[in-house]
């Protein structure tokens, strides 16, 4: 297999020193065609995908679609593979493994766009809270695309010979999933890939553009929790109470420093406290705060030094208040790793793109502190892996917010929502043919 990566690197770099691509020209009217007798098809699966989200490590329903998709088109597909995951294998001679990876798993936001198919899902969360569901992160333009590509391969069988792997992973919310489907043997019981390929939507770029980068990519991502005991009372008499509230106010600025003045000024660190706790009225000072903070990071000493400063912040905010010793929890089974692309796949598919849809729209970036599971399936760089950013904006709203300096609803965020077509349109058309051009022509 390491003869197949090698031959296949070579052409791709070979085709874009010639300055020409001959497969290009071959592949894309094909691809083209299938793409546009599917689109509608898949675009109502998106809207059914959209409207019924599911939370981490709770996407029954929604693997099942994948799973009945991937069966239909001749795949032999694996079932509950880290909990809620899938795999499809279609094998079609000799030749390359190319793993097409897909994430499921929605958010615990309330989803307010008013588009006639936006989710109205309520449920309860893993630790039982009762909230509300979104795909905000874009994942059912991910799983869209996924199945668009799928078809567009199967239909395609003709002109590549190799295997593929597509995989439905869930929790990558939560950057669980990955771990989870390596743990229960992705790569032992599954054909082991030679490339792993997946998109990402991007919401502060426009359809029909592309985003991406090579090397570094994404953060390392640590979960955080931080429980602080007081002593509850009445809030009339707080001399004899020992309040958690204003150590957690206190300890909440205190750790700005860590990243301010702890950490050398060209190092990118954030630690962000996304979630405080604490009290149910008034005039009751509680027992304890609780604290949720997401810690990101570029180096290993690093996050081993932002993680340990955090622990010894909360302890001396507890211990100058006099307050029993905080609960520091490191969320291990959370943590991701940084995303890295491989520089040479990266500069081959790129190259691919600028030739399909243009120069001007494949577009570098530098790297963002934001965090993708993703990373794990590289297995610390022995396996090249490539992860893009499709555009995903209304070209019109996109060039209004240039114009006119508009802010654009984030991914994460309850106004989130994708264009539909053209991002569809432009995700299978140049996911297709990047995995077609890592496996040999028949």
């Amino acid at each position: 297999m390491k003869a197949f990566l090698a031959t296949a690197l070579f052409f791709l770099c070979n085709n874009l020193l010639q300055g020409g691509d001959p497969f290009l020209e071959k592949a894309k009217p094909l691809v083209d065609k299938i793409v546009d007798k599917e689109l509608a098809s898949i675009a109502q699966i998106y809207k059914e995908l959209h409207k019924n989200p599911e939370l981490s490590l709770q996407e029954v329903r929604t693997a099942k679609i994948l799973a009945t998709e991937l069966k239909q088109l001749g795949f032999t597909v694996a079932e509950q593979i880290g909990k809620t995951g899938i795999v499809g294998v279609l094998k079609n001679g000799e030749g390359p493994v190319v793993l097409v990876r897909t994430d499921m798993d929605g958010l615990p936001i309330v989803e307010a766009t008013g588009a006639e198919y936006a989710s109205t899902i309520q449920t309860r969360d893993r630790v039982g809270r009762e909230v509300g569901v979104m795909h905000a992160c874009g994942h059912d333009i991910h799983m869209a695309n996924w199945i668009g590509t799928a078809r567009t391969l199967v239909q395609m069988k003709e002109h590549w010979r190799g295997t593929l792997v597509m995989i439905g992973q869930p929790a990558e919310e939560i950057g669980a999933g990955a771990r989870m489907m390596l743990a229960e043997g992705l790569y032992r019981k599954f054909p082991k890939p030679d490339f792993c390929i997946a998109l990402h939507a991007d919401s502060q770029l426009a359809a029909g553009k592309i985003h991406y980068t090579s090397g570094l990519a994404m953060a390392n991502v640590d979960t955080v929790e931080i429980i602080i005991h007081g002593k509850g009372g009445h809030g009339s008499a707080p001399h004899v109470c020992i309040d958690p509230i204003v150590i957690a106010a206190k300890l909440i600025l205190d750790l700005q420093t860590i990243a301010s003045r702890q950490t050398d000024p060209k190092d990118a660190v954030v630690v962000t406290i996304g979630s405080i706790h604490a009290g149910t009225k008034a005039n009751i000072i509680p027992n304890e705060a609780t604290l949720q903070i997401t810690v990101r990071t570029t180096k290993e000493t690093t996050r081993k030094a932002v993680l340990e400063a955090i622990e010894k912040k909360a302890k001396a905010a507890a211990l100058a208040s006099d307050a029993p010793p905080p609960e520091v929890k490191i969320f291990w089974d959370e943590f991701t790793p940084k995303l890295e692309n491989d520089p040479k796949l990266t500069a081959s598919i790129a190259g691919l793109f600028e030739d399909l849809i243009g120069k001007e729209n494949v577009i570098p970036r530098q790297f963002i502190l934001g965090g993708e599971d993703f990373s794990r399936y590289a297995l610390n760089g022995q396996i090249p892996i490539f992860m893009y950013y499709l555009g995903a904006v209304e070209p019109e709203k996109y060039q209004e917010s240039i114009e006119k300096g508009i802010a654009l609803p984030g991914a994460h965020t309850d106004k989130y929502l994708p264009n539909i077509n053209l991002t569809l349109k432009t995700g299978m058309t140049t996911l297709s043919l990047a995995v077609m051009k890592l496996l040999p022509a028949k």
